[in-house]
C-alpha cells in the first residue's frame, strides 16, 4: 500500500457552493461540477450493469416529481439495482479488480487525493479531491481508458467496457463527506458480499485495516 495514502488525514475542505474557477458542464445526460481543490464522489459502472431501458422507465415514472426529488430517487434506484449484481460483473475477477484499484492509486497525490474507494463486481465508487490543473473529465478518462484496455486484454475481448457517463457529485460539507465515506465503505456489506467493510479486499476500508495491523517481527526465517 502506498505510504502517502495510508498516512493521510482523510478530512476534506468544507466545500461551500464554489465560485470563480468553478464550472458546470454536461457530457450528455448528467450535469457535472468541476473545480480544482473540490472534493467529489464519482461512480462509474460496467457497460452492461444498468440497461438504458430500465433508466427510461424510471425517467417516465419520476418525471412528475420536482427535479431534486426525482434526481435523489433515481440515484437510490440505480444504487440498489447495481448492488443486485446485474450484467457481466467482470470485476468479480480479482485480477481485474486489482487492475482497477491499482489505477485509482497510481496518480494519487499528483492528480488528486483519493480518500475512499470500493471496487464492486459491476461498478466503482470513489471519493477524492481534485488537484490543480486536473479536471474531472481527465481523471475519469485516465481511470477508465487504461483499465478498459488492460481488463479487455485479460478477458481476450474488445469493445466497450465501462458505461460512457460516470456519475459525480461535489461534497458540500463535512457531514456530506462522512455520509459518503460510510456509504462507500459499507457498499459491499449492503450488497451482501461481506460482513464488515474491512473484509472486502478491493477497498480503502480493507487497505486501511491492513495499515493499522501491527508489524510482524522478523524471526529470520
Amino acid at each position: 500500500m502506498p505510504d502517502h495514502w495510508k498516512n493521510r488525514p482523510r478530512v476534506p475542505k468544507d466545500n461551500a457552493q464554489p465560485a470563480g474557477a468553478a464550472q458546470w458542464y454536461s457530457r450528455g445526460y448528467v450535469p457535472h461540477f468541476d473545480m480544482p481543490g473540490l472534493t467529489q464522489t464519482m461512480t462509474f459502472r460496467l457497460f452492461d450493469s444498468m440497461p438504458q431501458a430500465v433508466l427510461e422507465v424510471w425517467r417516465e415514472e419520476l418525471r412528475r416529481l420536482p427535479e431534486k426529488e426525482a434526481d435523489l430517487e433515481r440515484r437510490i434506484r440505480i444504487d440498489a439495482y447495481l448492488d443486485q449484481g446485474h450484467g457481466s460483473c467482470y470485476l468479480k475477477d480479482d485480477r481485474l479488480a486489482g487492475i482497477v484499484q491499482d489505477a485509482l492509486l497510481y496518480h494519487d497525490v499528483h492528480r488528486y487525493l483519493i480518500h475512499e474507494w470500493v471496487v464492486m463486481p459491476n461498478h466503482v465508487h470513489t471519493l477524492f479531491t481534485q488537484e490543480g490543473g486536473w479536471t474531472l473529465s481527465q481523471i475519469a478518462h485516465s481511470w477508465k481508458s487504461y483499465t478498459a484496455g488492460e481488463c479487455n486484454k485479460l478477458l481476450n475481448r474488445t469493445g466497450e467496457f465501462w458505461q460512457r457517463e460516470p456519475f459525480d457529485r461535489y461534497i458540500r460539507n463535512e457531514q456530506h463527506y462522512q455520509n459518503a465515506v460510510r456509504y462507500i465503505e459499507y457498499n459491499p456489506v449492503k450488497a451482501g458480499l461481506c460482513d464488515k467493510p474491512e473484509d472486502w479486499r478491493w477497498s480503502s476500508a480493507y487497505l486501511g485495516a491492513q495499515a493499522s495491523l501491527p508489524a510482524v517481527p522478523d524471526k529470520g526465517f
